[in-house]
């Protein structure tokens, strides 16, 4: 008997030989913003001595160097290889034969439109070089000028018409080629080709059962940091909703597994720069050019994005007609507008190139749908892209039906029935009919003390009055507890921070977007409307809130939206905001700002070898709205940087002046229907012979 309970203690070890093949299953993922960590787990019984076992199913595209063993107890490891088990290629069906052979005429008209691209933007490269050499030859006529003007004019329209005709075609063509590849996706409904398999081999002092974790990094996967921004009311709390556009594509499914999004990139190189000595000498002819800084970068790719639109302006926030705008190491690309905007489609490239004549040229990766560029004249390249806020330093108390208190200062006395496990302050007695409790969104029937730990509550609203029953109906006459719970937990490591997602999600290996939600803040707001009518006479919306350095945030697109209406797309830029971070919430067109030149003078006049330049412009204001508002106006007088240039007499009237940067402001508050005119001056004097840009 004894035997036989010997020979069952060791019939696994006997039945698992040599180069078992083991399943393994996906515990937890940590997602980096370029690539990932998985972590695996698998069981497995070694005999006494040297066995190997081979762990299947893995992702092809692990780094092997980055591969962790752990749970060994006192067994050793020998050999250690990864490789690819390449699966043969399943036979296409007759059905996806005639969808191969589409494709392959698709590529190939798509390949000829992008070589006429390239011909036609060629030739109009050969055209601007060369429209001045015929007036550098000989002296021309006033009618062979126009007749040359004419030639470049229609040759030039040509070729731009058909560019674009072409692009328009090889946009229509990608989109057929989508549509095929979801069909022949759905046709050849098969398990990858190719699979990662991890060997081992063990030495084993006695026969042991392991319970191995092992973990390694991929690519082909990360996270684009993205927020909600909502705003109710003027006057009203501001929730930003913090969330995470999860995607991969590692050739393995995540299924139901704990997800970590951490703000580090183990791609990056982190080895420390040396810094040698410089022997300074004469040189031969040749002048060496100084060595280009690296950068700190600050963004990352978002392979989300396909549609790409944004204003590109100078240091003063003058727009740049005419700025070239283009997807690096393709054809893709488009100029500015008058008004310096800019749309244009993206199918492939990770960066963006912007350049302007005079203008340094910026590269910066394709991070959000708004992408807002400032270019600068001086030598050193701007390395990032600058989102322009203007904010206010006037705090403004707010008032409303929505209060938000912390979970440990909730209305004490003055809501009864909500008591919180760990906030023992709240003892008021229930009254006889309870609030409605709103936990996450989801009403809490039969809610009780105890039901939610304090250290789990994000933060906590009370809603009383009309605002609850706006919401909830009668349910809500005795007034609503709204519960935000935390959606993740948050630790702060020595050089990123970790955020452990608390509810297991599943993301499949295709490369769609997968929306986590980090957590939901509310931050107090303050409002104002904000108008700068030198470059945009549109009237915008404002709202500025402090705090919100404590919320780990990166830099990510914000969708806001106004009253429950989507009013645009924005960009969150924390590191270049300072203690104030202001949105825009959209244009209201009740509210008119009009700038014009005083033409009531003599502009321009003479002194000697000078030029007199006298510059008066009128603000006409107006609130069309039926309630008083709060507008901030902003202008400018320009800041000479040549002692040549003088800029003198300077009347700014009721604005308030900065002189460092030449910045006008106006708090203005205007009653219903009010109307308001501003104004100001400045003398401009330089050399006759010279020329400035005013």
């Amino acid at each position: 008997m004894k035997q036989l309970f010997f020979f069952l203690l060791l019939l696994p070890f006997l039945i698992f030989g040599n180069d078992e093949k083991l399943p393994s299953k996906i515990k937890e993922v940590t997602v980096y913003l370029n690539g990932a960590q998985i972590t695996r787990t698998a069981n497995c019984n070694l005999p006494l001595g040297t066995s190997e076992i081979i762990l299947t199913g893995l992702s092809p595209k692990i780094d092997e160097s980055t591969i962790q063993i752990s749970g060994l107890q006192a067994v050793s490891i020998l050999a250690m290889s990864y490789d690819i088990n390449y699966m043969p290629k399943m036979e296409q069906s007759s059905e996806s034969e005639p969808l191969l052979e589409r494709t392959k005429v698709i590529d190939s008209k798509i390949g000829l439109l992008k070589n006429n691209i390239l011909g036609l933007q060629e030739e109009e490269q050969v055209i601007y070089a060369n429209r001045t050499l015929g007036t550098r030859a000989q002296a021309l006529n006033l009618e062979k000028v126009k007749e040359i003007s004419t030639y470049y004019r229609e040759r030039i329209t040509a070729i731009k018409n058909e560019i674009f005709k072409a692009n328009l075609e090889i946009n229509r063509l990608n989109e057929e080629t989508r549509t095929i590849q979801k069909q022949l996706a759905a046709l050849n409904n098969a398990p990858e080709k190719e699979q990662g398999e991890l060997k081992l081999k063990f030495d084993a002092p006695i026969a042991s059962h392991l319970k191995l974790s092992f973990s390694y990094q991929v690519k082909d996967a990360g996270w684009i940091p993205n927020y909600d921004i909502k705003s109710e009311a003027i006057n009203s709390p501001i929730k930003l909703g913090y969330k995470a556009h999860v995607y991969q594509k590692t050739g393995n499914d995540w299924k139901d597994v704990r997800i970590t999004l951490a703000t580090g990139n183990p791609n990056m190189n982190i080895v420390k720069p040396h810094l040698g000595t410089k022997f300074l000498n004469f040189t031969h002819g040749y002048q060496n050019r100084s060595a280009h800084t690296i950068k700190k970068s600050r963004y990352v790719y978002n392979p989300s994005v396909k549609q790409i639109t944004g204003t590109i302006v100078d240091t003063s926030g003058q727009p740049l007609p005419g700025a070239n705008v283009l997807v690096k190491g393709t054809s893709n690309g488009t100029q500015t507008d008058f008004d310096g905007h800019f749309s244009l489609s993206v199918q492939e490239g990770q960066e963006l190139v912007v350049s302007y004549l005079g203008f340094n040229t910026t590269e910066l990766p394709i991070y959000s749908s708004v992408m807002n560029v400032r270019l600068d004249e001086d030598s050193q390249a701007l390395d990032e892209v600058v989102v322009i806020g203007y904010g206010t330093q006037k705090k403004k108390s707010y008032s409303g039906a929505v209060t938000t208190v912390a979970a440990e200062h909730l209305l004490q006395g003055k809501v009864g029935g909500l008591n919180i496990r760990g906030a023992s302050s709240i003892s008021a007695p229930p009254p006889p009919q309870q609030p409605l409790y709103v936990i996450d969104g989801l009403i809490a029937d039969n809610f009780e003390e105890g039901d939610l730990d304090m250290n789990e509550i994000q933060s906590v609203e009370v809603l009383k009055g009309a605002s609850a029953t706006a919401v909830y109906g009668n349910r809500g006459s005795n007034g609503i507890i709204v519960i935000t719970t935390k959606k993740s937990a948050v630790h702060d490591d020595v050089t990123q921070t970790k955020f452990v997602i608390k509810k297991p999600y599943s993301i499949v290996s295709d490369g769609d977007i997968t929306a986590i939600e980090i957590n939901t803040f509310t931050l107090k707001a303050s409002y104002e409307y904000f108008a700068a009518p030198i470059v945009n006479e549109n009237v915008f919306l404002t709202a500025a809130f402090t705090n919100w350095e404590q919320y780990n945030l990166l830099p990510g697109e914000a969708t806001i939206y106004f009253k429950g209406t989507y009013a645009g797309k924005t960009t969150i830029d924390p590191y270049t905001t300072k203690k104030e971070m202001t949105v825009s919430l959209g244009i209201d067109a009740n509210i008119t700002v009009t700038r014009k030149q005083n033409k009531n003078f003599k502009s321009t006049s003479f002194a000697g070898s000078n030029r007199i330049l006298n510059r008066t412009y009128d603000l006409a204001i107006k609130n069309n709205k039926a309630i008083a508002v709060d507008l901030k106006v902003v202008d400018r007088i320009p800041i000479s940087q040549n002692k040549e240039i003088k800029v003198d007499d300077i009347e700014t009237n009721a604005a308030t002046y900065d002189d460092k940067k030449g910045l006008l402001t106006w708090q203005l508050k205007l009653a219903p229907q009010e109307k308001s005119t501003q104004s100001f001056s400045f003398e401009v004097k330089y050399p006759k012979q010279k020329r400035i840009s005013l």
